[in-house]
């Protein structure tokens, strides 16, 4: 098979389509044709070597989430079958023609999406709800504040909190983005600058602050969540582009009473991710389907110019995904 390759860590210049061995699916997995990808911050810094490949996924091929159609079936396999649209995530490897993952760990793709929606859907919508819902608890009628709000993550997580009815606000670099959100459902928007929207926030909810924060950013972030947070408010840090290291009142978090997550879905054992995939085609698979969520795409590339991708990604002018084709 064919598939996108990392030379060697460096720039997105070190991309190159290549071939290597066929794969096989083995008692319990499926094999998937891939039709589509998408690009993802990991993806970057994969190619960079400063985020490597969890062990049992090729360490030179990224790719976290893909959407194609089942050719091929291990034994005790019954839920699938040859001919199947799906769609899922992966610890790796999606940049290539195949992927063997087990079939517990698939979702359905919804007839009415292509496959280059479906490749745009599992990182964003999967981490979103994850994040929000299954673990912080978002409800109707709370507030949740929902950083970089034009990304992947971001632009799904908007469209989850109207589902649920909750109180989207949103932070973006620019006012453009601010106001495309605003049509996926976003309720007030904050351009951020410096790391400096607590009153802002505060000022949005009438001093009471958010109950939920969807943290994608990191850094300083984090202590000015803090200050805007409601009473037994929460905090999930999914993202760190703006650092690792933060400086926090801790005396403020124990008066908010507040809960600080840290989550990460890639280096989830299999069982943990095969129940994060049966949550999200109960919940999240019939709201595509009938269109009341919708990924939303950014760029479309062929993975023939998977370096261009990359570099397209790495500005931060997109709102949404960038999903690579699969050429036959």
């Amino acid at each position: 098979m064919r598939a996108i390759v990392i030379t060697k860590p460096g720039g997105p210049e070190v991309l190159s389509l290549a071939s290597r061995p066929d794969v096989s699916p083995s008692r319990g997995e499926v094999r998937v044709r891939i039709h589509a990808t998408a690009v993802n911050r990991a993806d970057l810094l994969q190619r960079m070597g400063l985020y490597p490949a969890p062990e049992g996924a090729p360490a030179d091929i990224p790719g976290l989430e893909y959407a194609g159609v089942v050719d091929g079936v291990g034994d005790g396999v019954s839920e699938l079958a040859v001919g199947d649209r799906v769609f899922g995530l992966a610890p790796g490897g999606t940049y290539a023609e195949a992927l063997v993952v087990p079939a517990r760990a698939v979702a359905s793709l919804p007839a009415i999406l292509t496959f280059a929606e479906g490749a745009a859907v599992p990182e964003a919508f999967i981490t979103a709800y994850d994040a929000m819902v299954s673990q912080a608890g978002l409800g109707s009628g709370e507030r949740v504040l929902i950083h970089a709000v034009g990304s992947g993550v971001g632009t799904a997580a908007v469209q989850i909190a109207r589902a649920v009815g909750a109180l989207a606000i949103g932070t973006a670099r620019t006012p453009a983005k601010l106001d495309r959100a605003r049509a996926l459902g976003m309720h007030h928007g904050i351009v951020a600058k410096d790391a400096s929207f607590a009153d802002a926030v505060l000022a949005a909810t009438g001093s009471e602050g958010a109950d939920v924060v969807l943290e994608l950013v990191g850094g300083a972030y984090v202590a000015e969540d803090l200050r805007c947070l409601a009473h037994r408010g929460r905090i999930v840090l999914v993202g760190t582009m703006a650092g690792a290291s933060v400086d926090l009142n801790l005396a403020l978090l124990m008066r908010r009473r507040a809960t600080l997550y840290g989550t990460m879905l890639r280096s989830r054992p299999l069982e943990e991710r095969i129940d994060v995939m049966r949550t999200f085609s109960r919940h999240v698979v019939p709201l595509l389907a009938n269109q009341s969520l919708r990924p939303v795409i950014d760029r479309t590339f062929s993975w023939e110019k998977a370096a261009d991708a990359h570099a397209y990604v790495a500005t931060n002018e997109g709102f949404g995904k960038v999903v690579l084709e699969v050429s036959p």
